[in-house]
């Protein structure tokens, strides 16, 4: 017997802009949770269908309900909709459409449309009830408290739970802030970290990023990364590396130490096998320690679109059909795929771009030419296959917002307070661009011969001091000390060549009861694969091996950099700087190792220095 299809459409008029109240309408993960639907069963069961739909349950006044979910369908920040086909429970479908359009004057007009079809009397008793009456008073009192908190500047971090806090744990969260501040972290950002644990809901405090935090606070991304290291050393926070999709970009899973991580991915979603890579697909992000407070991550809807930030639209189109798409865009490079055909259509919008283009999916692929379009973008999207596509328009920049394994990694703090962080052995993973440094002490043995073993082993340790201090000044780490030697990374080029010019002129400078030191040092910059060796996370590659030959050409007055160094952007405008009082020598040689390969290196030092040398 067919029933009746109900259809429910609510309207709000709302004070906020339809681009400000996007990030919340479109976390239907939170709505869900915030207007009392039952959380997602079946989580974990990530069974695809055709084109990314999804079987999933849960149940609703104790009875079980399963049904087909078709991707979520969106054009970013005006629309968001999606069906579900039921196999059990008392209802048969239900379609729900959400239009967000600017008010005359200012705000938003916000639309809210449910079509459900019951599948037996009891759906024909639940949907008006559940639907009509309570639904409706939860999604009114949603949708304005969002307005309210988007018109008072509330960001994510201040959306608090409504949780009580006990005085017992009130007085072990001060004692944890005490614990941060004696480790010496800022007082402010120690504070605002152990209010946050206390106080913000179950959904932030399941996958903390630092970086958001620290944007959020308007605080330094640093010293905000820095404060939850020092917080898992005292048991406040524990740590994570989540491994993401190239694709989607969201964690498929969450380790709670290197060695757990494979060299090899997969992501059910997007049908794809990926190589790890730590410059991109893994992220460090941070939890509460369960003895401080038990966080239940549920999942309330498995394809919110705010899951993917960097997808712009995504639309499920049928086979031989096409869309049309209109939507403002940030001038920028974009992509647009399938799930079910390789490769992607790159697109470009420019603010004077043509305001009109045809993007077709093809059985053989996409165009080879990149699209440009205007920011103010009108898209014909064409599915020439024999199948329904899923079409997926996203940024193809990253988020900056991701503290990413390759720059962590990195850092000497991290060194130093996650010494036993590393890859099983045997495992190799790539970590994208590092800058690589060699160092050692020029005429280390004759100095032991002048002034005795122990003051010259004391000062050789004195001077690993200052190498450190200045290598974690520039964001770097000291990978390993080998006799006299230290192998360092960097992130940033600038910034290694700059700790060597600073620790080379400390060293150098002749103070009380010291004996002066010479420091030669070489670097490189290129892509590195990260090994475990000796139980320590190392590196290994052709960058590394390179940067190793190059510190045995400097003089200890200077720092012997790879044309891919000089090249560097900001290495260019220290050099360039006047006040840097820097010389740049350039010259050509072979290197041993490198066979039949000349390479043209920098000779790079201080002026006075120079002198000197002349």
């Amino acid at each position: 017997m067919a029933y009746r299809e109900f259809h429910y459409c609510w309207e709000y008029e709302l004070k906020s802009s339809a681009e400000k109240l996007w990030p919340f309408v479109a976390n239907t993960d939170r709505f869900n949770r915030d207007t009392r639907v039952p959380a997602v069963e079946s989580s974990e069961d990530k069974t695809y269908l055709q084109a990314g739909r999804r079987r999933l349950r849960l149940k609703a006044f104790g009875l079980p309900v399963e049904w087909e979910e078709t991707p979520f369908e969106w054009v970013r920040p005006s629309r968001i909709g999606s069906t579900r086909t039921y196999y059990k429970g008392p209802v048969s479908s239900i379609t729900l459409l959400i239009q967000l359009a600017p008010r005359v004057g200012g705000g938003t007009k916000l639309t809210y449309e449910v079509w459900a079809r019951p599948k037996n009397p009891l759906g024909l008793l639940v949907i008006p009830l559940q639907l009509g009456i309570i639904s409706a008073r939860r999604f009114a009192r949603a949708f304005r408290e969002y307005d309210r908190m988007v018109e008072s500047g509330v960001v994510r971090s201040e959306m608090l739970d409504e949780r009580e806090v006990g005085e017992a744990e009130k007085r072990r969260l001060d004692l944890l802030a005490e614990r941060l501040i004696e480790r010496g972290v800022n007082e402010r950002i120690a504070n605002k970290i152990v209010g946050f644990v206390g106080q913000a809901d179950d959904m932030d405090l399941s996958r903390i990023r630092p970086y958001a935090l620290a944007d959020d606070w308007s605080e330094s991304r640093r010293e905000v990364l820095e404060a939850c290291f020092h917080a898992t050393r005292i048991g406040l926070l524990d740590l994570q590396w989540d491994l993401l999709c190239p694709m989607c970009r969201g964690p498929q899973e969450s380790t709670t130490t290197l060695r757990e991580l494979h060299a090899q991915g997969h992501c059910v979603g997007c049908q794809i096998d990926f190589d790890v890579n730590f410059d991109r697909f893994v992220e460090v992000t941070f939890r509460p320690n369960a003895v401080v407070r038990d966080v239940a991550a549920k999942t309330y809807c498995v394809s919110s679109p705010e899951r993917t930030p960097h997808v712009i639209a995504q639309q499920l189109i049928p086979s031989r059909s096409e869309r049309a798409l209109t939507m403002p865009l940030e001038a920028g490079r974009y992509r647009i795929r399938t799930i079910n055909l390789p490769g992607d259509q790159p697109l470009e919008a420019r603010v004077d771009g043509p305001v009109t283009a045809v993007v077709e999916a093809s059985p053989n692929g996409w165009g080879l030419e990149e699209i440009v379009t205007s920011t103010k973008a009108s898209l014909k999207v064409i599915n020439n296959t024999d199948v329904e596509q899923l079409f997926v328009m996203e940024r193809t920049a990253w988020s900056d917002q991701a503290a990413t394994a390759a720059e962590v990694t990195a850092l000497q703090i991290f060194r130093d307070l996650f010494s036993t962080e590393a890859l099983r052995p045997g495992e190799q993973i790539s970590v994208g661009t590092l800058t690589v440094l060699f160092t050692d002490l020029r005429n280390s043995t004759q100095l032991y011969r002048q002034i005795g073993d122990a003051t010259a082993f004391g000062r050789v340790l004195g001077h690993f001091d200052i190498l450190k201090r200045a290598i974690a000044e520039e964001d770097g780490a000291i990978v390993k000390t080998i006799g006299d030697a230290v192998m360092a990374v960097f992130r940033q080029p600038a910034g290694a060549l700059r700790a060597m010019l600073k620790a080379q002129e400390e060293l150098s400078s002749p103070a009380a009861g010291r004996e002066p030191l010479t420091l030669k040092a070489g670097m490189h910059v290129g892509p590195c694969i990260a090994v475990t060796l000796n139980d320590r996370l190392d590196y290994f590659g052709s960058t590394v091996n390179l940067a190793a030959r190059l510190e045995a050409l400097s003089t200890g007055s200077d720092v012997i950099i790879s044309r891919a160094v000089f090249d560097d952007p900001a290495v260019r405008d220290l050099l360039e700087e006047p006040s840097s009082a820097l010389t740049a020598e350039t010259f050509d040689m072979t290197l041993k190792g490198f066979v039949d390969e000349r390479f043209e290196l920098v000779r790079v030092g201080t002026k006075a220095a120079a002198m000197v040398h002349n």
